[in-house]
């Protein structure tokens, strides 16, 4: 039942907000806006920093797992980064699981060392993820302020917009976030939780002093969150409505829809499409528009992960698993990504 739940509530979860968003939306709509007015070349061309940044999450993946003396193949490691996403889709959280079982399997990767790096990994794009909110949220403040002393609208007035099942879906949200953050800090243990965060973010950082080339790193994971912007930001330029929207709104947007992942939905069904239409209506896009927005954009990043999960099973398919731990100087010799 346990296994069941883990599966069916997340998928509940977001059909349900998704059927209160478009319960009265005319679905026609939808295919106007996208045989009639997205640029398909723009769309398609978002996709691309997608799959760069997953593809960079696993080179980034390599250097973790070299001071513990594990050197896994990098086209392995990118394989079960496209993997876990994929696992994702179905079981949210599970994929940090299923990709260290990938290399295990492939590489002979110790599996309790593999998840060591994941929670280093989370440490350091949680802390980039709060230092770009934290900019993003000071430097917006004047813009807000500007925007609603332009148009003339009161936040109070704007505020009160929102119908009682508008905030009862945002309250809601917010609750279940609630939750689940609990939910976890009982697992590990209210008392020790504490004190055993504190431990994982000075042992996480202090791991990466051993990185052996610190700089490549840091350009790893720059380069993966400048890929995940442009990999939504590009979509605004689909779209008549929102390619006069500036690299100002991009941020607030992406900000937005980076949080909304945080509420246990495959990849962000429901809580992205709330959470992005809002902060587009709020830059003036017409409600009716930015709901055909979320809904395409949505779909099309979504469908690019089992794409590039499918391409992972079938170039692995053809690996036998390891039988002994990998040889270290196999990461050198592996430069191409289906090797």
């Amino acid at each position: 039942m346990k296994r069941i739940l883990r599966i069916a509530f997340p998928l509940l979860l977001g059909c349900a907000i998704l059927w209160w968003m478009y319960r009265e939306f005319d679905f026609s709509r939808v295919r106007d806006v996208l045989f009639d007015d997205m640029s398909w070349g723009w769309m398609l061309l978002s996709l691309v920093p997608g799959a760069l940044a997953m593809i960079l999450r696993g080179l980034r993946w390599v250097q973790t797992l070299e001071p513990l003396d594990e050197h896994p193949r990098r086209s392995t490691c990118i394989h079960a980064i496209f993997l876990s996403y994929m696992t994702s889709l179905v079981v949210p959280r599970l994929g940090e699981v299923s990709r260290c079982g990938v290399l295990k399997r492939y590489d002979g990767v110790s599996f309790s060392k593999a998840i060591g790096t994941v929670v280093t990994e989370r440490i350091v794009d949680s802390l980039l993820l709060l230092l770009i909110t934290s900019l993003v949220f000071l430097t917006q403040i004047p813009i807000f302020m500007g925007f609603f002393h332009r148009t003339g609208t009161n936040i109070g007035a704007w505020l009160n917009t929102f119908t009682p099942t508008g905030w009862f879906v945002t309250l809601s949200l917010l609750l279940i976030t609630l939750i689940f953050v609990w939910l976890l800090l009982r697992r590990f243990g209210v008392g020790g939780t504490l004190s055993k965060m504190i431990s994982d973010v000075k042992d996480g950082m202090f791991s990466l002093r051993d990185v052996r080339n610190l700089p490549l790193f840091t350009v790893y994971t720059l380069g993966i969150w400048v890929c995940y912007f442009l990999h939504f930001y590009l979509t605004f330029f689909a779209f008549t409505a929102t390619s006069h929207l500036g690299i100002t709104a991009g941020l607030v947007a992406f900000i937005a829809c980076t949080l909304a992942v945080v509420v246990p939905t495959p990849n962000g069904m429901g809580s992205f499409h709330f959470a992005v239409k809002t902060i587009l209506v709020l830059y003036g896009v017409e409600t009716t528009m930015a709901e055909s927005f979320v809904l395409i954009v949505h779909a099309f990043q979504t469908l690019l992960i089992p794409l590039l999960g499918i391409y992972s099973m079938l170039a692995l398919s053809h690996r036998k698993p390891a039988t002994t731990p990998t040889n270290p100087q196999c990461t050198g010799s592996d430069t191409a990504v289906h090797n």
